[in-house]
């Protein structure tokens, strides 16, 4: 039987709540306190879902997709590097590789943070609970694919960076893509800490919210 919480109406004015009204309550002028109130209220119900559902079993990966994936990681990642060691040279040479060579202990506190604190959260979020909840709402894959991508921009809008929300579009279609392939919530973690520690590492880091 399908419950209330389960019906596409519920399910149509969850998403709405929690993936396009919250962002733009974060990046309003709401006082910060009721900010963190609600972020609060929004985890403890998604992690609540999650927790429910019961669906922590790994998924079986056929060997050529992993294959494929780390093929992938490495393309995007050298030119990731490559692409941040040009535009710090064009723009601001003085940024290249600072953080690792000023502040190292900084430089790893933020890889592990970033990792375990911030991405792997998002990609529960954004991947594992995204898809689970709203999946069958979509008749139409691509027009889902579309709309993960947009929300999980749409959640880096309180820092009002034009270039955060362009990354994140990018990354967005590349986390996306992985996770349609692979329903693997640690792959996608990895691919997305990647990236984002290499940009942080280049010296990108400034002008994506990083502190430096």
């Amino acid at each position: 039987m399908k419950t209330i919480q389960n019906s596409v109406k519920y399910k149509s004015i969850e998403l709405f709540l929690l993936f396009f009204l919250l962002p733009v309550l974060l990046a309003s002028a709401v006082h910060r306190y009721a900010k963190l109130t609600i972020v609060a209220i929004a985890v403890i119900y998604v992690a609540t879902f999650l927790i429910q559902a019961k669906q922590w079993k790994a998924p079986k990966i056929d060997t050529l997709i992993k294959n494929q994936f780390w093929k992938r990681i490495t393309v995007f990642s050298i030119s990731i590097l490559v692409l941040g060691i040009a535009i710090l040279q064009i723009y601001d040479p003085s940024q290249l590789f600072k953080v690792p060579q000023n502040k190292p202990l900084l430089w790893v506190t933020i890889l592990f943070v970033y990792s375990f604190l911030s991405v792997l959260p998002q990609e529960l979020i954004y991947r594992k609970f995204f898809y689970m909840r709203y999946e069958d709402l979509f008749s139409n894959k691509k027009l889902f694919f579309c709309m993960n991508v947009l929300c999980f921009s749409l959640c880096h809008l309180f820092l009002k960076n034009f270039w955060v929300i362009l990354i994140t579009l990018l990354g967005g279609i590349l986390f996306a893509y992985t996770y349609e392939k692979t329903r693997s919530v640690q792959l996608v973690s990895i691919e997305h800490s990647i990236y984002g520690n290499l940009v942080f590492t280049v010296g990108l880091g400034t002008m994506l919210a990083f502190p430096g």
